[in-house]
């Protein structure tokens, strides 16, 4: 497994790391653009839908602690989810430098422990289901708890090592996103 990177200048990178999430290039998780704290600029992929990693860009401009540290593909998908009916059509993961390092000794690099992610659906209720299903396996096992937080289509997705007052920021954040 490697991981790319992208020589493109901040103005070009959301760009190119949209035709590589729309062609499924790759397989790894993409290195963080030089603007991953910038606002959204392109918001929709070429069909009008709001993509994972314009959702982060938005999210990140008001969560400081964010940083993306990658972009699922159908190639590097853990859940094997990406693009499937009923399931997300972009994710990216995050980490929060909230979260401190030996919280997550041998997590995944994407891990949502490490501090997140974004997944976005066809449509609202395909996020809430989604949500339902992850807290439904949070009940049966305490240790895979998470925040998660819907708005439309979006899901966002943060680690149980913040504080409530730590995650708070992303539900508000959450709620201009879809």
């Amino acid at each position: 497994m490697h991981r790319t990177t992208s020589a493109a200048s901040s103005a070009v990178a959301p760009v190119v790391a949209l035709l590589a999430l729309l062609t499924a290039c790759g397989n790894a998780p993409s290195n963080t653009p030089a603007d991953a704290h910038e606002p959204a600029r392109a918001s929709t992929r070429a069909d009008g839908q709001l993509t994972a990693g314009a959702a982060f860009r938005s999210l990140s401009a008001r969560v400081r602690t964010a940083t993306l540290t990658g972009t699922v593909t159908a190639e590097n998908d853990p859940n094997h989810l990406l693009g499937r009916p009923g399931e997300y059509t972009s994710k990216v993961t995050f980490s929060d430098s909230w979260v401190q390092a030996s919280q997550v000794t041998g997590a995944d690099p994407g891990a949502v422990e490490r501090g997140g992610a974004v997944e976005v659906f066809a449509d609202a209720s395909d996020a809430r289901a989604r949500a339902e299903y992850i807290r439904g396996i949070a009940e049966s096992s305490p240790a895979l708890a998470e925040y998660d937080y819907v708005h439309g289509p979006v899901l966002v997705r943060v680690s149980r090592y913040l504080t409530p007052e730590q995650a708070a920021p992303y539900a508000s954040a959450a709620y201009g996103l879809g």
